[in-house]
């Protein structure tokens, strides 16, 4: 096992640390991603049982199956037409360096002070 020194640790730290950027909670992600993926599914289901449904409800004929099952295939699901994709996290250097950024644009800290922060993470960021 090697021993890292502080400062090692600290890139390291502003390298590999990622923080959720995406704008929500980041504990609401556990139960989030979930339903996202389970959205689109559930309603292909029910499209597919409406048409066949809808299919069943008519007289047993090969021309309603066959049209039954190209309006199935027609439409395209909706993981092809509006899909959700999971959005990685953001290295914390970055976000560091945002939140900075955007107390000397507020007016909460000095320029200057700001300036001296972001050249020491800048300094200890391995890339």
């Amino acid at each position: 096992m090697v021993r890292r020194s502080p400062q090692e640790k600290k890139a390291l730290s502003y390298a590999k640390d990622r923080r959720n950027d995406y704008g929500e909670n980041d504990k609401s992600s556990r139960k989030s991603i979930r339903r996202n993926k389970r959205t689109p599914n559930r309603s292909d289901r029910h499209r597919a049982s409406q048409v066949l449904t809808d299919a069943a409800g008519a007289t047993v004929d090969v021309e309603v199956a066959e049209r039954a099952e190209n309006a199935l295939l027609a439409k395209k699901s909706m993981w092809y037409t509006t899909r959700w994709r999971k959005w990685r996290d953001a290295p914390l250097a970055d976000i560091v360096s945002y939140k900075l950024r955007r107390r000397a644009e507020l007016g909460i800290d000095t320029p200057d002070a700001v300036a001296a922060r972001l050249a020491r993470i800048s300094r200890r960021r391995i890339r």
